[in-house]
């Protein structure tokens, strides 16, 4: 088959990466692409949000598979726009697509399937914010209701913080959903469905905020590793029972059934496992990591999701490795990101991840060509460093060393991804 992926950064880069390896995918094209997937994909201009353009690129290329990475995209009803053209689409539909598009849908679905969740008001002015945050205590989340690109969330002790936050959110035109706070480590699990059946991955662990010890304010994600050795054994067979099944027929009940890959975000809490949020597609850094060590071939996968056959598909095979990721990240990010500052040294991290100890590889987030063709940044998350080893320790330690490799002016990374976990510092 040939297959076309829609998006630009280091979660499409690292689908683009998995279908390539994938026996019977013939040819991988993306829109638009980046400097990275171009070595491996024919990448093509698109408006990633336009459905109608995307529609007649994948027909005009012939493609057989289109795999939407992004969620705003989604919402916009890329999906819905491509499934009219009679082409084959993973992604769900712009009404499944509210599971992310809005928190407090999310939220309302979640109480309809008795998915367990955080508390959560759905607040419309600063006086509802004062009386939510009064009425949870601290430490105080404050949410975007809609789309933030990872960046709409506060988590802070302290209430002027909170109130700015919703006052930024409201200010915007948004409404803001305020939530009780969860304790415990999170874990990211993806659930491949095609609207009825659920095939979960792998879970990761991912790192929301911007410095080590997590400190500082939230990303869209700094770095994750997966497996998790610390959760529970039967933790993925119960998140399908109580959470992604439920979210999935529920969906399907009302009318807008979702088909795609619906990311649970997690919080194990001393309560037992609470959703903290829903993501309508692959979660960015953690698809880095889960899918390096998928051994089953993605683009058959995928297929089987879009064209409602995953009832009949076979048990999904995974590597023994670990793997871990790291961010690498422009100067100033999150607030500030800095554009336009030259990447050298990508060529000294000649890994291919193909296995354990073959060395770290390289995913592209936000670069493109310079006036001068010479590689520069372009967003605030650079790059994505990737490695597998036979142990946590191991991956880490060639991760890390192909992040030093690089050179990026004013760059900065986490240096404790996954290392709380290699520690045996991580408890349920």
């Amino acid at each position: 088959m040939k297959t076309l992926v829609v998006g630009t950064g280091a979660r499409e880069h690292a689908i683009v990466r998995g279908l390539a390896a994938d026996p019977q995918v013939e040819a991988v094209l993306a829109a638009p692409g980046n400097p990275g997937i171009a070595q491996i994909a024919d990448c093509r201009p698109v408006d990633a949000n336009d459905g109608d353009a995307v529609a007649a690129l994948a027909q005009e290329v012939g493609a057989d598979l289109v795999v939407i990475g992004p969620e705003a995209p989604l919402v916009a009803g890329v999906a819905d726009a491509v499934r009219a053209a009679g082409i084959d689409t993973f992604g769900p539909s712009a009404e499944a697509a509210r599971l992310e598009g809005s928190k407090s849908f999310a939220k309302d679905v979640m109480n309809a399937a008795n998915v367990p969740t955080a508390g959560a008001h759905t607040c419309t002015d600063l006086d509802a914010v004062a009386a939510a945050l009064d009425a949870f205590g601290a430490p105080h989340v404050v949410k975007d209701d809609g789309l933030a690109a990872g960046k709409g969330v506060v988590v802070t002790d302290e209430r002027d913080e909170a109130l700015a936050h919703a006052k930024a959110c409201l200010d915007a035109g948004s409404t803001v959903v305020i939530e009780e706070y969860l304790d415990g480590p999170e874990v990211s699990l993806f659930c491949i469905t095609d609207g009825t059946s659920v095939v979960p991955l792998q879970p990761a662990q991912d790192f929301k905020r911007v410095g080590d010890d997590d400190a500082g304010p939230n990303t869209g994600g700094m770095g994750a590793y997966s497996p998790l050795e610390w959760a529970p054994h039967d933790l993925v067979d119960e998140i399908v029972r109580s959470v992604a099944q439920p979210t999935i027929d529920e969906m399907a009940q009302r009318g807008t059934p979702f088909a795609g890959v619906l990311y649970v975000g997690l919080a194990l809490t001393s309560k037992g496992p609470k959703v903290v949020e829903f993501n309508a597609r692959f979660g960015d850094p953690e698809t880095q990591v889960v899918l390096a060590r998928l051994v089953t071939p993605l683009g058959q996968l995928l297929r089987a999701a879009a064209r409602g056959e995953l009832a009949d598909f076979p048990a999904l095979e995974w590597r023994d490795e670990s793997a871990v990721t790291v961010v690498v990240a422009s100067d100033g990010y999150p607030a500030q990101p800095k554009t336009g500052d030259p990447i050298s040294g990508l060529e000294d991290v000649d890994g291919d991840g193909s296995r354990a100890g073959g060395g770290a590889y390289v995913l592209h987030a936000g670069t493109k060509a310079g006036d001068d063709g010479t590689l520069v940044s372009s967003g605030g998350r650079v790059l994505s460093v990737v490695a597998l080893g036979a142990d946590l320790g191991e991956a880490r330690e060639v991760a890390y060393a192909g992040v030093e490799k690089i050179d990026l002016p004013g760059s900065h990374h986490r240096s404790d991804i996954a290392l709380k976990a290699l520690r045996g510092e991580i408890t349920v």
